[in-house]
């Protein structure tokens, strides 16, 4: 990513990244405009399309008061216990009908933007993966805002809102959590540095050696395997949404490199988050 970009109209954030997450925001509500019933199933998911909803809504809420410096517990930082508080959130939250979720998504979505941009000199706000710079928090609730948006937009059959460059600004979160989302039964014992390059969007470098995974912001000296990925791709692959034999089938990934075959491998050592 470009440490250089200038910073958002919105505060301390990079380049359009503030903009990017109100946009994200309004489409999300315009996918759910004039939905007359929210019951409907997500796809590959186990929640309706109301639950999905109240689940952004209440999400969007809580980054906007973790920005604000409140101290909200929501799990350990475990996927698991991530999933456990969405549950109990959910179950004590009753509102389905998609304009008034619609409606909460939009403000508390802006109203996070705002915080940032509010307490930019403040401290690290506190997030349930630990304390956050304000620029990588933004990237964090872009990512969830995408990966819950384009769910919505596919349970609705409606276009979704995953574009290359909002993809590529959430890069910064995806840096920040690969270390705490590896899965330690698929590194084990694995040796390998990749480098990823966005195609058209930046590259970074993923070192896995001794059962640990280490991120660096630019591509690594001698890697064994590069992988060039179009940065939709990359997200929704990275979030569990696409599955990346079939985007290595459209051309949407190609792999060089001393050890090209590691590449199928990549997606496979992190759970998402």
């Amino acid at each position: 990513m470009d440490q250089t970009a200038r910073q958002d109209v919105h505060g301390a954030l990079p380049d359009g990244l503030g903009q990017a997450i109100r946009r994200t925001g309004d489409d999300i509500a315009a996918v759910l405009d004039g939905v007359p019933d929210t019951t409907g199933a997500v796809p590959g998911s186990r929640w309706t399309v109301g639950e999905a909803a109240a689940h952004l809504a209440l999400a969007n809420e809580l980054m906007a008061d973790l920005a604000l410096g409140t101290r909200r517990p929501y799990g350990d930082g475990t996927p698991q216990s991530l999933a456990a508080a969405n549950e109990q959130s959910l179950a004590v939250f009753g509102e389905r009908r998609a304009e008034p979720l619609a409606a909460m998504i939009t403000e508390q979505a802006a109203r996070c933007v705002d915080a940032l941009a509010a307490t930019a000199d403040g401290p690290a706000p506190v997030t349930p993966l630990g304390p956050m710079d304000r620029s990588v928090l933004a990237s964090y609730l872009l990512t969830h805002m995408l990966g819950h948006g384009y769910d919505l937009a596919r349970a609705l059959r409606r276009p979704h809102m995953v574009d290359a460059r909002r993809a590529t600004l959430c890069v910064p979160f995806m840096l920040s959590v690969m270390p705490a989302v590896a899965d330690a039964s698929a590194v084990a014992g694995l040796t390998a540095r990749y480098t990823i390059r966005l195609r058209g969007g930046g590259a970074f470098g993923v070192d896995v050696a001794d059962g640990a995974v280490r991120v660096a912001p630019e591509p690594l000296d001698r890697p064994d395997c590069t992988i060039l990925i179009e940065p939709v791709a990359f997200l929704l692959i990275a979030l569990g949404r696409r599955n990346p034999w079939a985007a290595m089938a459209r051309g949407q990934i190609l792999a060089t490199g001393r050890k090209p075959w590691l590449a199928p491998r990549f997606p496979a050592l992190f759970v998402a988050p």
